[in-house]
């Protein structure tokens, strides 16, 4: 079974960007499509971006023109940069692996997740 582990958050001012990289073993990385999701307390898990294996990108509305996704199967991590944060950006975020072969945005279509990392955007 593939584990993923996140690393990058940290506490920010809004207006400020972090980098956040998931680092993925025990698999083959090259063929899973890759998501990031967030959670905040009292909310329900949300999308906030998709590549798949061969480098096709979704995004959030939420998320579109402020964050990019992007992967290195050569060291089998998958990165989320966050540009112009603001408050509502606060969450848990996690990596997770797609279980289906076409892009997907449903949280039910991703299996092994990360422990996640805490984002904290001030105002």
């Amino acid at each position: 079974q593939v584990q993923l582990v996140e690393s990058g958050g940290g506490l920010v001012q809004a207006g400020g960007s972090l980098r956040l990289s998931c680092a993925a073993s025990g698999g083959t990385f090259r063929t899973y499509n890759m998501g990031w999701f967030r959670q905040a307390p009292g909310k329900e898990r949300e999308f906030v971006a998709a590549i798949t294996r061969i480098g096709g990108i979704t995004y959030s509305d939420s998320v579109k023109g402020r964050f990019t996704i992007s992967r290195d199967n050569a060291k089998n991590t998958v990165d989320l940069q966050m540009n112009s944060l603001k408050p509502e950006d606060t969450a848990v975020y996690y990596c997770a692996v797609g279980q289906t072969w076409m892009m997907t945005t449903r949280s039910s279509d991703f299996g092994s997740w990360g422990q996640g990392t805490q984002v904290t955007v001030s105002s």
